[in-house]
């Protein structure tokens, strides 16, 4: 099915996975050591983290060290909560490297070089709700994890297509993000990429398949030519929101589920958890 263009906005780096099982606390369990240690000891079973003692003695300190820093972020009146997500006992600098590092220029796209295909399609959009959820409206699947694997220009580029797909055919497909970790050459697959090669791999290879047909490994692979000549979903295009233009944006996301590449190296998305809903 040919689904037209659609849109990419590109900031900088990774999506962040692994939110919904994010493991909340109380004021009382900071109330002492043995208070925090327990709170490790059930933050681990949550998130069935299993260590030696000796360990897990080094990781409560580091434990310890983002408690307070998920407690102070969340009195700080952010427009975003933070939890113990399952990196709680990980540094940044452990995080970043493992879940948001590459080897690609992500700097490109800051260039403001306008890539994509045609005009701004929504330019003339008017009437704009006052907020907009896409998952209520059915067109994001279900959580995807990447793994150790720095895929994540691919799930960034999949979840725009299957947004669009689900607009235009009211039919939601989950898609395979392996295929253009292991057939995209102008990306670098678990090394990273750019979202925009992906739109134009999929938009020259005639589609892309399902997850269920090609599914993901969270590792390089060998391309499977046989499962990449059974596209499930075609687009003849992409566009660019146009840049430092929010006005633009939300004429954007409110049409359509956007691609988005933010850096994720920061602490606060080490441990986010939610944020209110955009408002126009």
């Amino acid at each position: 099915m040919d689904l037209g263009n659609f849109l990419l906005v590109a900031l900088s780096l990774a999506l962040l996975l692994g939110i919904a099982k994010s493991f909340d606390f109380q004021e009382e369990d900071l109330a002492s050591e043995e208070r925090l240690w327990d709170l490790y000891e059930r933050w681990s079973s949550h998130h069935t983290v299993s260590r030696d003692l000796q360990e897990k003695h080094k990781r409560f300190n580091v434990f310890k060290e983002n408690v307070g820093h998920v407690h102070k972020v969340n009195n700080m009146n952010k427009p975003y909560k933070l939890k113990l997500s399952k990196f709680a006992d990980m540094t940044n600098h452990e995080f970043a490297s493992s879940y948001a590092g590459s080897k690609v220029g992500h700097y490109r796209m800051f260039r403001g070089r306008w890539r994509g295909t045609g005009g701004f399609m929504h330019e003339n959009t008017g009437n704009l709700p006052s907020s907009v959820d896409w998952r209520k409206r059915g067109a994001v699947t279900g959580i995807k994890d990447q793994g150790k694997c720095g895929s994540c220009w691919a799930f960034s580029s999949v979840v725009a297509v299957e947004g669009i797909n689900k607009i235009k055919t009211n039919e939601l497909v989950s898609l395979s993000e392996q295929e253009l970790v292991d057939c995209d050459a102008e990306n670098q697959g678990c090394n990273g990429g750019l979202m925009e090669n992906a739109f134009e791999f999929i938009k020259q290879n005639g589609g892309l398949t399902a997850e269920k047909n090609y599914p993901y490994q969270a590792l390089d692979g060998s391309c499977d030519s046989s499962k990449m000549n059974s596209p499930m979903v075609q687009i003849d295009g992409y566009q660019s929101v146009p840049e430092n233009d929010e006005n633009a944006l939300m004429k954007a996301v409110a049409s359509q589920p956007v691609s988005v590449a933010i850096d994720a190296g920061g602490k606060d998305l080490q441990f986010y958890s939610e944020a209110s809903l955009l408002q126009y």
